[in-house]
């Protein structure tokens, strides 16, 4: 149990569920909040989460990516306290209670049926990404794709799939919050590539942070850091100013004493006590953008 507990790496559940902290808020600020679309969003994706935290354990261990070079935490497969064979049948699990979760989050959020089948599109594709970032031969995260679809879900699907599953209505202003923490978990994944860098090139695992070297991983880590504030920013702006929603502002302070960290790094394992910290800035984000909206 115990080593199943720490393949599900609770740590980056906080991370997971900012994105639906924004959409739910941003529409409850609208006067949209429904307890059943919140709680069944929260559900399916922390079953997506740790399905897709399964998945990275199983294809890094399959590919041998994960080996004693690699400084982070050593996983399940990698360390011989889960075979490779249960953590399939994990994933399965996992698939199954994504879908069935998914459904049901459908079910009670919308009447159309050409949204419903949109959305269930979206949610089948939820499920191939959190498997297929590591898993095959084709496996997303090897090519340099990682922080688009991190973006993606972390971010648009997340956020903006949330809010308009409670308010059936869109507006294209909701996609500059939603940016905004997708942004914070792409830096996320940026801090995990940065400290696995050596070890991922020399696995053959092509991450941006490889493509792009030392260096412009930090600029490129500073850029999103940098427009995660700015783009809610933007959209503060746009609406009628209200000193609660300047609330989410106090996130400026841990990116700037994380850019300062970033840019002093000697060693790649410096970066990994920074992976927790920008995972509650997120959180935190997505908690006090939320009640600013509230308010």
């Amino acid at each position: 149990m115990k080593a199943w507990i720490s393949a599900f790496r609770l740590r980056t559940l906080p991370l997971s569920l900012s994105p639906i902290i924004v959409g739910t808020l941003l529409a409850a600020g609208d006067n949209a909040f429904s307890w059943q679309t919140t709680v069944w969003a929260l559900l399916t994706t922390l079953f997506l989460q740790v399905l897709s935290n399964l998945a990275n354990d199983y294809g890094d261990g399959v590919k041998g990516t994960d080996n004693e070079e690699r400084i982070g935490p050593a996983r399940a497969i990698q360390s011989g306290a889960i075979s490779q064979q249960a953590m399939k049948k994990a994933l399965y699990v996992f698939g199954v209670l994504s879908f069935a979760s998914g459904m049901v989050l459908l079910y009670v959020s919308l009447t159309s049926l050409t949204e419903f089948l949109v959305f269930l599109g979206m949610g089948v594709l939820a499920i191939w990404a959190a498997i297929a970032y590591t898993v095959g031969k084709n496996a997303y995260g090897y090519r340099g794709l990682g922080d688009v679809f991190v973006l993606l879900f972390f971010g648009w699907m997340g956020a903006v799939g949330t809010y308009y599953l409670s308010t059936n209505s869109l507006s294209w202003l909701v996609f500059l919050p939603a940016t905004s923490v997708g942004f914070l978990a792409v830096a996320v994944l940026n801090l995990n590539n940065m400290r696995d860098r050596i070890s991922d090139e020399k696995a053959g695992k092509r991450t941006l942070a490889v493509l792009l070297g030392d260096r412009r991983a930090r600029v490129y880590h500073t850029l999103l850091l940098m427009f995660s504030l700015l783009l809610t920013l933007l959209f503060t702006l746009q609406e009628q100013l209200n000193i609660y929603k300047f609330i989410f502002v106090v996130i400026a302070i841990p990116i700037v004493l994380q850019l300062k960290k970033v840019w002093s790094v000697k060693q790649p394992e410096d970066f990994d006590p920074m992976l927790k910290q920008t995972a509650l800035t997120a959180f935190l984000f997505a908690l006090t953008f939320g009640i600013g909206q509230v308010l």
